[in-house]
């Protein structure tokens, strides 16, 4: 089973870019589909976009669709959101999410591992 890390996050004006990365251990990487979600406070977490293992299918939700671009680069284990145009409701704790499965990926029960997670902040 795969271990996940977080980095990237931090405080942007609007308009402004992050790149998060999401750091696999684990021999068995490229067999995972992996998944960002967010939180804010007081709000439940929710999909943000997603990277099949198979076809490296992409999702995405669609207040970010334009904006945020999930890609995977299973030589070193990793996986990228890169954040364009930020917006202060942009403002939440970043997760990635490791699962075996393709489809339903909109979900956090589809996922088995989770990181711990990485402020991002967007101030107006």
């Amino acid at each position: 089973q795969v271990q996940l890390v977080e980095s990237g996050g931090g405080l942007v004006q609007t308009g402004g870019s992050l790149r998060l990365s999401c750091a696999a251990s684990g021999r068995t990487f490229s067999r995972y589909s992996v998944g960002w979600f967010r939180q804010a406070p007081g709000k439940e977490r929710e999909f943000v976009a997603a990277i099949t293992w198979t076809t490296s299918t992409m999702y995405y939700q669609d207040s970010v669709r334009g904006r945020f671009t999930i890609s995977r680069d299973n030589a070193r284990s990793a996986v990228y959101l890169q954040m364009n145009s930020l917006k202060p409701e942009d403002t939440a704790v970043y997760y990635c999410a490791a699962s075996n499965l393709v489809i339903g990926l909109t979900t956090t029960a589809r996922y088995n591992v989770w990181g711990q997670g990485t402020q991002v902040t967007v101030s107006s």
